[in-house]
C-alpha cells in the first residue's frame, strides 16, 4: 500500500539529487529498522547544516561507505525527525535564527511524523518554493 503524506496525499519523492531516503529510494517512507526516523523531507539551510554538525551529526561531509553525498544549503533530505524538532526547540528556547529550522516539503513529508508533530506546525514551516 502506498504511503501517504502530511496533507492526506501520495506520498511524494523528497530528492533524486542528492538521493535521499532511509533505503536510499529518495522517498521518506517509514521503515522498521529506521530508529532515526528519517521521514520528513526538509530544504537544508546553512544555519541547520551548522547546527547539527555542533551537535555531533555532520550533514556536510560526504560518507561513501554510507552511501552520503554530504549535504549542501538547497539541498532536500529525509531528515531524523528528532533532529528537526531539536532544531525547533533550540530556535525557540535559545533564540536562534529561525533558518535554523530548515523547511519542511509537505508533498514528501510522511504522515508518520503526524504522532510526533501537529500539522500546524509543520505548515508554519512550510517550504514555499524559490
Amino acid at each position: 500500500m502506498p504511503e501517504t503524506n502530511v496533507l492526506g496525499e501520495s506520498l511524494e519523492p523528497c530528492s533524486t539529487d542528492p538521493t535521499t531516503g532511509f533505503e536510499r529510494d529518495g522517498c521518506c517512507g517509514t521503515h522498521p529498522g529506521d530508529r532515526g526516523r528519517h521521514e520528513l523531507c526538509a530544504v537544508m539551510t546553512a544555519d541547520f547544516l551548522e547546527f547539527s554538525k555542533e551537535r555531533g551529526n555532520d550533514l556536510t561531509t560526504p560518507r561513501p561507505d554510507l552511501q552520503f553525498p554530504g549535504l549542501d544549503p538547497g539541498d532536500q533530505w529525509c531528515l531524523c525527525l528528532g533532529r528537526w524538532i531539536e532544531a525547533l526547540d533550540a530556535t525557540r528556547e535559545q533564540r536562534l535564527p529561525e533558518t535554523t529550522v530548515p523547511p519542511v516539503v509537505l508533498h514528501a513529508t510522511n504522515e508518520a511524523v503526524l504522532d510526533t508533530v501537529e500539522l500546524d506546525t509543520l505548515e508554519a514551516h512550510a517550504y514555499n518554493g524559490l
